[in-house]
């Protein structure tokens, strides 16, 4: 339906100005619009009688107006306030508005109206503070379940639902549907349209469950169906390759200068089968920070030359592809094993000299960036393949390396942990391998949770460590002054901090705006000891290695994720030294609290994504793209999970039976599938 797409200025109530702010909220499009779901509902359907009001309750009175409303002028001139009492049966309330000067002749003294607000009760008073009112048999602001929308503070919640309800007016009886009869029978699904339009505005709580439930299942359903097919791509026609059950990874095992833990030797037993087996290995390796994951894929790699392959590892930036190539050169250089580095920064004599040795086979472990996905890459032989989750669902980024093999193993790295029942689901299209202990020389490093008023103690101790020769990472949320949230950004608390809190320290900072190049220059600084404290976005999150680092400190860690703490948190205590990590919240919220104590109580990170998910839900949890996942738009995985559960079932039945989702009746469930993967299959 061409209509979804007409541009969000075009609809009525919008126009350029709101456009823009319309389009800070991921909205563009009609489609964006009318699937920019709620984030809460207020019932304002049953009235409360005025005397068993509660303090802070948001409640709904009917009540008559006692006098005219009442303007009373406050010492700061720029505020005024509107009072009003009104009474029901029970007693007496003041409702209060500020600056609203057309409300002074807006309600007659004796009529009943409703009003719906907060609740404050002062002594023996009962007030309700800026409430929404409608008269007596109107129902525009009352009497009804009102969704309440995620905004931006320059448009209010009545200009979001208004906006809404001009959406859904055009579509109005042209919404197609998306599921096939069949299966909305089966699990008893409403309507597409109806339950587009119920999610916005139920009659009752009852009508929000069947639509939700319906937008949640079709949600996971198609999903479940990409992740499938995604799965079925891999696994092709063809045989992969079986190398050879003569070399051992206990050869190089017995080389290490430390143990591998339990976890470390099953995972390689699972990876040791795969890559004997005929059939192409694609296996996820999941491992919390410093879990020693390098090191499995070190020995994978061993294997792989010692069969006659080659191999290429992709790390997501390059001071992490120079860290793994001192890393596997350690390990493998005993072995007469040839590793090289490719990344966009060497010369193009010696990138030259690099690309020709690769072709003809000089060159065993290539270590690299995107560099090795240029066309201009070739392999003699390349049969085993390490990516970094970033790629991850980036399809056709491991596809284009795949390509450059005959049906190489490959190995999927990711240092984000996923609850455990959520692995399985959410990476259906590879099998699954979990470190899940940390080597026993990791020292547990010491997390506190403070508010601002401690500041000047954490910059003393701050002082003290480098003072000792450690040094320190200071992470920031954003970059940009944002002036709904206003945070310190990056540029200016470095500014701060290099001139007036730490002068006689050596201070830099780092942000994602940044030229990979400049920020290469700057942590390579930062690892060799040449700064003292890196002020940082999370671009620091991905995995460089500096042992000497031993204070990791979070400015407004109220706004970050668990899973992101817990990643940042994990760039401290990789050395000899006691690591200590800071976060510094504003904000006295329950789960602000809840969350600093999950982060100060456990440093598993598998306990705190479940946690992470449990506080936040899916939304959030995914919102920042660290999995590489589709962000979800109502489906909550913590709640959710008997849908998900029904749904994997079916999605296993479907693509069993039609692979390709070719039957007509499966016509819907393909162009779902394609529509909202379109950019990640081949479909």
């Amino acid at each position: 339906m061409g209509e979804l797409e007409k541009e969000i200025q075009y609809i009525k109530g919008v126009g350029p100005n709101r456009a823009k702010l319309l389009q800070k909220l991921g909205i563009h499009t009609l489609k964006d619009l009318i699937t920019y779901y709620p984030r809460d509902y207020e019932d304002r359907n049953k009235p409360s009688e005025i005397a068993y009001l509660q303090d802070g309750q948001e409640a709904l009175i009917e009540a008559i107006p006692v006098s005219k409303v009442s303007e009373i002028r406050t010492k700061n001139k720029r505020v005024v306030l509107y009072k009003l009492m009104v009474r029901d049966s029970t007693g007496t309330c003041i409702l209060t508005w500020y600056n609203q000067s057309y409300l002074k002749n807006r309600f007659k003294v004796g009529e009943i109206y409703k009003f719906f607000g907060k609740v404050k009760r002062v002594g023996g008073h009962i007030e309700m503070m800026s409430p929404v009112y409608d008269l007596e048999k109107t129902n525009k602001n009352t009497g009804k379940i009102i969704p309440i929308y995620p905004s931006t503070y320059q448009l209010s919640q009545n200009t979001i639902r208004q906006i809404m309800e001009n959406g859904l007016n055009l579509v109005k009886s042209k919404l197609q549907e998306t599921m096939p009869e069949f299966i909305k029978q089966r699990y008893q699904l409403i309507n597409y349209e109806e339950a587009i339009t119920r999610i916005h505005f139920p009659n009752d709580f009852n009508e929000f469950k069947q639509a939700r439930r319906r937008l949640v299942f079709e949600e996971l359903l198609s999903m479940q169906l990409a992740l499938l097919t995604l799965k079925n791509q891999y696994m092709t026609e063809e045989e992969g390759i079986s190398f050879s059950k003569e070399v051992k990874m206990s050869d190089v095992i017995n080389q290490l200068p430390f143990h591998l833990t339990k976890a470390q030797e099953k995972v390689l037993e699972e990876i040791d089968r795969d890559m004997e087996d005929r059939k192409t290995m694609n296996r996820l390796l999941q491992g919390d920070v410093g879990s020693g994951k390098t090191a499995v894929s070190i020995i994978a790699s061993y294997k792989a030359v010692k069969s006659g392959y080659q191999v290429a590892i992709m790390a997501p930036t390059a001071i992490l592809a120079t860290q793994h190539l001192e890393s596997f050169k350690q390990l493998l250089d005993p072995f007469h094993i040839r590793c090289e580095l490719l990344v966009s920064s060497i010369t193009k004599k010696k990138k030259e000299e690099i690309l020709e040795r690769l072709e003809n086979g000089e060159i065993d472990i290539i270590i690299g960036t995107h560099a090795l996905l240029e066309e201009n890459v070739r392999f003699k032989k390349l049969g085993f393949i390490v990516t970094d989750e970033q790629h991850r669902f980036g399809v056709k980024q491991r596809g284009t390396i795949v390509a450059k093999g005959e049906n190489p193993d490959v190995l999927v790295m990711t240092a984000t942990p996923i609850p455990r029942t959520l692995a399985l689901i959410l990476y259906g299209d590879l099998d699954i391998s979990i470190i899940d202990e940390l080597p026993p020389n990791r020292k547990k490093i010491d997390t506190y949770a403070v508010r601002k008023e401690m500041e000047a103690r954490v910059n003393q101790f701050i002082k003290k460590q480098i003072d000792e020769g450690r040094q320190a990472y200071i992470v920031c949320p954003l970059v940009e002054e944002n002036e709904e949230m206003n945070l310190k950004s990056v540029t200016e608390l470095a500014e701060k901090y290099k001139k007036e809190v730490f002068k006689e320290y050596r201070v830099e900072y780092l942000h994602g705006k940044m030229k990979n190049k400049e920020k290469d220059e700057i942590m390579m600084k930062f690892k060799e000891g040449e700064i003292d404290i890196l002020i940082a976005t999370t671009v620091i999150e991905v995995g460089v290695n500096v042992p000497n680092a031993s204070i990791m400190v979070v400015e407004n860690a109220e706004r970050f994720g668990l899973a992101q703490l817990h990643q940042l948190r994990g760039r401290v205590g990789r050395g000899e030294y006691q690591s200590f990590c800071i976060l510094k919240y504003e904000g006295k919220s329950e789960t602000i609290q809840k969350r600093m104590k999950v982060m100060t109580d456990t440093n598993d990170g598998f306990i705190i994504s479940e946690k992470d998910l449990e506080l936040r839900g899916t939304g959030e949890f995914f919102g920042t793209k660290q999995h590489g996942m589709p962000e979800f738009k109502i489906a909550n995985l913590f709640e959710d999970m008997p849908i998900l559960k029904e749904v994997q079932k079916l999605a296993s039945q479907l693509i069993d039976e039609d692979p390709k989702l070719e039957k007509k009746e499966n016509k819907l469930l393909k162009e779902m599938v394609k529509e909202k993967f379109h950019d990640r299959l081949e479909i």
